[in-house]
């Protein structure tokens, strides 16, 4: 099942500046039909071209948004550090809030995959009266589990380019001591010292991600700007976790009556399947689809057509 045609945007804006930022957001397909907002990952990645790709734009009304520090929201975390002042979880819920608001919708659904299955579940459970399903891809939570794991034990498994990361920061230890060495040394005042930063946890980034032969590499990787924003989000994000407190896991079953469709990868060494079948197990209106194989990027492969598949299934 291929991704959906490219059409042009019907309208796109920034909210208003709001902490020194403004956000840029973008609408397409059928403002008539129901609305689904598409969280991007990263945290720091902003919105891909072909993401809006993944929904008929005959059935929705397709809304993207750059969070705070990525894409083409200002400032970018590439160029200023003061992009991670007043940049928390907290601060995006209100965002995704605002633009809710100045769109004059009353109900949304959320798409979210890594990071932003995360961020879909954190504005749910804020704005349960406003959302009406999810869908989330290569699910997480940002637990200190899942940090530990990805920066730590996953390496049992790419010990050579794991080698390669702790290299780059010695003073690290396995797990999110990985995402706070890394956070130090990307704040440098030393352009070359924090671009090899950033060149070495975007390339540990990319091992995990292309773990499995089908997966696309990520020509994003490539641009130093995009690699510096990137790894200085994600880092500030994953150090502390999110600052997601309690758990969003503990809080799973505030979601109960809220129709989902969580799909991942079986052995996906970014967002191990636990965190999926966890959150199913709260949410009994919930559907788990397990793709074999350990595919993490959505806009290619199975997971795209089974995110395409799920797109065309949760209408009211």
């Amino acid at each position: 099942m291929p991704l959906y045609a490219e059409t042009p945007p019907i309208r796109c804006g920034y909210l208003d500046e709001e902490d020194g930022y403004c956000v840029f957001w973008q609408s397409f397909g059928a403002p008539s039909r129901p609305a689904i907002l598409l969280l991007h990952g990263g945290p720091g990645g902003g919105t891909a071209d072909r993401m809006p790709r993944l929904f008929d734009p005959d059935l929705w009304h397709i809304i993207t948004m750059d969070q705070r520090g990525a894409g083409r929201s200002t400032p970018h975390a590439g160029d200023t550090r003061q992009a991670l002042h007043a940049n928390t979880t907290t601060h995006l819920i209100s965002d995704i809030e605002r633009l809710r608001k100045q769109l004059d919708i009353a109900q949304w659904y959320l798409y979210g995959a890594s990071w932003g299955a995360t961020l879909a579940q954190a504005y749910a459970l804020a704005h349960r009266d406003h959302v009406q399903g999810m869908i989330l891809a290569s699910v997480t939570s940002t637990s200190g589990f899942e940090i530990d794991n990805l920066y730590g034990a996953a390496g049992a498994y790419l010990p050579e380019a794991f080698s390669a990361f702790q290299v780059g920061a010695p003073e690290g230890t396995p797990g999110i001591g990985m995402a706070d060495a890394y956070c130090h040394r990307l704040m440098s005042d030393d352009v070359a010292a924090r671009d090899a930063a950033a060149r070495d946890w975007c390339r540990w980034e990319a091992a995990v991600l292309e773990a499995d032969p089908r997966a696309e590499p990520s020509d994003r990787f490539r641009d130093p700007r995009f690699r510096l924003g990137f790894a200085r989000v994600v880092t500030h994000y994953f150090r502390d976790l999110a600052w997601l407190t309690p758990p969003l896991l503990e809080r799973a079953a505030e979601l109960a009556g809220l129709p989902a469709i969580l799909i991942n990868s079986r052995v996906d060494l970014s967002c191990p399947l636990v965190t999926a079948w966890k959150l199913h197990q709260a949410m009994p209106r919930s559907e788990l689809i397990v793709l074999s194989g350990g595919l993490h990027g959505t806009l290619y492969g199975p997971l795209s057509e089974a995110i395409v598949s799920a797109g065309n299934r949760l209408q009211p």
